[in-house]
Order: structure tokens, then sequence, then C-alpha cells
């Protein structure tokens, strides 16, 4: 089985990606920024990043999974000095949960104003 999951972001199409797709117990969610729509939510790292989590919760709740069965991020972030913002958002989410994670800066986002996006990969147990 395999389960497509959108956002209905225009890119989808163009690029040839899916928000998230599940096969078997297995969810793996794509490179999320805080864009939405043509605006971006959150002037700073740390907004953007709670944002971004936010959209992760969303596309894995339509592939059946939670926040709880993911086991590993992947961070990307655009200025490294403010991995503290990154980290305590992710923090506040995975504080529990603790998966996997690698955080490495990037010389820039699809935006501009995108500072930081975060992939998931999540295991229905």
């Amino acid at each position: 089985m395999r389960q497509l999951i959108s956002s209905d972001s225009p890119w989808e199409d163009f690029v040839g990606y899916s928000r998230a797709v599940r096969v078997g117990n297995v969810v793996e969610v794509a490179g999320t920024t805080a864009q939405d729509g043509s605006s971006i939510t959150g002037g700073d790292v740390y907004s953007q990043t709670k944002r971004i989590l936010e959209k992760i919760k969303d596309a894995l709740a339509e592939a059946g999974a939670t926040m709880e069965q993911v086991v590993r991020t992947r961070i990307y972030i655009t200025d490294i000095r403010r991995w503290e913002d990154v980290g305590r958002a992710h923090g506040e989410v995975f504080q529990t949960i603790r998966p996997a994670s690698t955080m490495v800066e990037v010389s820039a986002l699809i935006d501009p104003r995108l500072q930081v996006e975060i992939e998931a990969t999540a295991i229905i147990s």
C-alpha cells in the first residue's frame, strides 16, 4: 500500500513530490517550511519552526500517525547561530519522544524569507 498525502502546494505537481508518503507502517514527511500559500508564517526562526512542526503533525495525522511515532527528524537551518531557537521549538514538541535528529546549516532555502526546513520519519506500531 502506498498512500500519498498532499498539501495542495502548487509545486507538488511541478516538482513531482508529496507532502508525505506512507508505505506500510512507515511515513516519510518531505522537507517542510513555514510557507503557507504565498505567505510565510513567522518572521523569526523559532516561530517558523513551531509552524513547521504543526504542519508535520497534520501530515502525519492524515497518514494515520502521530508525533509520538516520529523516530527521525532532519533540520536544515540557514544560520546555524540560531540553532538554540530551533532546538527549543523542536524540544518543546519532542522532549519526551526524543527522535534521532540531525541539524545542519544550508546556504539557502527556496525563498530567502525561509530560515528552517524539517523532514520527519514516523513508524506506526
